[in-house]
């Protein structure tokens, strides 16, 4: 019988409190370490989920909290956020609507623009230099308000392919600081050739 803990088989089945072999992943040409690598100890299911950002009983949902922070461009309906710390990356940013939304709820004008708003800002980092790939994922485990990740995958770093691109992002020395807004005044001034204004990191002649 399930347990509530254990609610289906699937859960049922995984080696809780025990260490699984990373072996799959040792020789990848994706995988970014080497050597004597431990996997953590597996804990058990957390039921029911502890909330999200934005959620009944979780944190304030910190984009309604300061819908502009840390935004280089916007229109009425979405915002790209790239005003974070630099990392080993050229650019990571985050495409999300203005108003509170979930990926289930997204009115259809959102749905229908989705697609063309991550086509346009793959584009608009892949405008930085030295940029290869641009790669997008949705997680969305932090906060309830829907959002996509963009991460620049530098020219030529085959190492760097593939999903743990983001860690790689961590790893690397960061872009110096004026690099950084250099590129947030690339990706904003592309993102304005179509519609919407540039925002704080992303308005030119910026000095701040």
């Amino acid at each position: 019988m399930n347990s509530p803990q254990r609610p289906t088989a699937y859960h049922q089945r995984l080696p809780y409190g025990e260490r699984v072999s990373p072996a799959p992943l040792l020789g990848s040409p994706f995988f970014a370490f080497d050597g004597d690598v431990q996997v953590v100890v597996l804990d058990e299911p957390v039921l029911p989920e502890p909330p999200r950002a934005g959620e009944e009983g979780g944190a304030p949902c910190p984009t309604c909290s300061d819908p502009d922070g840390l935004a280089i461009w916007a229109d009425e309906r979405w915002v790209v956020k790239a005003g974070f710390e630099p990392t080993g990356l050229q650019m990571v940013a985050l495409l999300l609507p203005r108003e509170h939304y979930r990926l289930d709820n997204l009115t259809p004008e959102l749905v229908a623009d989705l697609g063309s708003m991550i086509q346009r800002v793959a584009g608009a980092v892949g405008r930085i230099e030295g940029v290869g790939r641009t790669h997008f994922s949705r997680f969305g485990d932090g906060s309830e308000h829907f959002h996509v990740w963009f991460f620049a995958r530098p020219v030529g770093m085959q190492q760097l392919r593939g999903p743990l691109l983001s860690v790689w992002g961590d790893i690397l020395p960061p872009v110096p600081e004026e690099e950084f807004r250099a590129n947030t005044r690339t990706v904003a001034a592309a993102l304005t050739e179509v519609s919407g204004a540039p925002m704080g990191l992303g308005v030119p002649n910026d000095r701040t």
